[in-house]
């Protein structure tokens, strides 16, 4: 055995080391975060006895990693069909997004039918108690423990023996083994290390709560997320009662399923039709509103987008927008200002979505400039008609991904009329009952929009030409 000591230098953000001091991070980029920790010892062995030999893949027993409901279809969703003994799961979040909330009440519905150990760092055994009592998450399986040092979390999961354990949260547990306080770099590291060798051993699924910084990455070393086996983002507005959930890295499911979930004062609720909460009352015809489909994953959401265009006082006009991309928006009105002589130069555009649900993707550029068109024009449009497709600069209309998908969505809502790019249905039918039209340009989608009015109009007011 050859024995040798080299120094050591660790990065504060990550935990990448390396043999020589370094400017700058080799893993995360960052400067200046790279010192001096002291010596390795780098160290060769003989060759161990092997154990357990390794065996033909055939004879690889699969069901050991076959997935099992955690009663949450939606959360079930989201990885995959559910959780698979011996994974471990990262939950990140901002604070008071109702993760805590969540996975008490998975925790509960697992706990009816199998033993349930619930770790809680950051409240006591009897403040969980009282917010399971609030959202109805009480069971016998369920076993509450408020603990913050490592030693004892292992000590409590190898008396329960549980099925699954959730830690509430990671940063909170700290090991008497490492210098420093809870959730540094070393402290992370060694807790996340040993509680995924318990889970591995044991056959155990375990999910661990992790906090978020101030840009929404996942606080503590980056190893943390190559360690875990699923990392869970839960995203939503705080003044919204929405909650999207997101897989961002799933070793046993797709990583394009998303979760939703109404929060409210009782409890987190998983929402199997979300759409409803996107859309205004479609029996009201107002001016300045159009339905899309956006894609969350390979989920189709129906979400209504709406506009308001007024008289600017001031030699600016404002362009104000919530929910959507404010370089999209700005270059929509420049085309429908270019292309279809709409006048809204001088005149202030607030463009927004309905829900707080973000839409990211291009596909809703045909509805933005519908809406808009509408507002100029005092013309709503007809409650079941929807628009998709990406605008580009020369005012033609671009064919988006899954519209068929889409389609399919709206139609069960009861949209009878789409307006879609030329070509986007040229290998797929169109769904029964729906009309579809395609549209080359800004200007035609309007014409479109013009010929099919709302049974029902407001009362008459002065209009504004809108010249294709």
């Amino acid at each position: 055995m050859a024995s040798k000591k080299t120094p050591v230098h660790r990065c504060s953000e990550c935990g990448w080391t390396s043999v020589k001091w370094v400017g700058r991070c080799g893993e995360c980029q960052a400067w200046g975060t790279v010192e001096e920790v002291g010596g390795a010892t780098t160290r060769t062995f003989a060759a161990a006895r092997v154990e357990r030999p390794a065996v033909p893949i055939r004879q690889v027993d699969g069901d050991h990693a076959a997935h099992r409901s955690c009663g949450v279809p939606e959360f079930d969703r989201v990885l995959g069909g559910g959780l698979v003994p011996g994974s471990v799961v990262l939950v990140a979040g901002e604070p008071g997004i109702g993760k805590s909330t969540l996975l008490l009440d998975v925790a509960a519905r697992v706990g009816e039918g199998r033993r349930v150990l619930y770790i809680s760092g950051e409240e006591s055994a009897a403040q969980v108690r009282g917010r399971a009592e609030r959202i109805g998450a009480i069971t016998d399986g369920l076993y509450l423990a408020s603990e913050t040092d490592l030693a004892t979390v292992l000590a409590q999961i190898d008396q329960v023996k549980p099925d699954l354990v959730v830690i509430d949260s990671v940063q909170t547990v700290a090991s008497g083994e490492v210098d420093g306080a809870a959730g540094n770099v070393g402290q992370v590291r060694e807790v996340a290390g040993s509680l995924i060798q318990a889970a591995k051993s044991a056959g155990f699924a375990m999910l661990l709560v992790g906090h978020v910084t101030k840009d929404g990455s996942i606080a503590g070393p980056r190893v943390l997320e190559h360690l875990v086996d699923v990392v869970v983002q839960f995203d939503g507005d705080r003044h919204s009662r929405l909650r999207l959930v997101r897989a961002v890295k799933n070793r046993y499911g797709p990583t394009d399923e998303v979760g939703c979930f109404d929060l409210h004062d009782t409890g987190i609720v998983g929402l199997s039709d979300p759409s409803g909460l996107f859309l205004s009352s479609r029996h009201i015809t107002v001016p300045g509103t159009c339905a899309t489909v956006t894609l969350e994953g390979r989920r189709p959401l129906v979400v209504e987008i709406q506009a308001l265009v007024t008289p600017s006082q001031i030699p600016t006009p404002r362009r104000a927008n919530v929910g959507l991309d404010s370089g999209r928006v700005a270059m929509i009105i420049a085309v429908l200002d270019k292309r279809a002589g709409a006048p809204i130069v001088n005149a202030d555009t607030y463009v927004s979505t309905v829900g707080g649900v973000k839409i990211t993707e291009p596909s809703s550029d045909l509805a933005v400039a519908v809406a808009i068109a509408s507002a100029v024009l005092e013309q709503p449009v007809a409650h079941d008609l929807l628009a998709l497709g990406e605008v580009g600069l020369s005012g033609e209309v671009r064919p988006a991904v899954g519209v068929a998908r889409r389609l399919t969505e709206a139609a069960r809502l009861g949209f009878r009329t789409a307006l879609v790019p030329k070509g986007a249905l040229a290998d797929a039918a169109a769904p029964s009952g729906m009309e579809v039209v395609e549209v080359v340009d800004v200007a035609s989608a309007i014409e479109q929009v013009r010929a099919r009015p709302p049974s029902s109009r407001p009362r008459s007011v002065a209009r504004p030409r809108l010249t294709p």
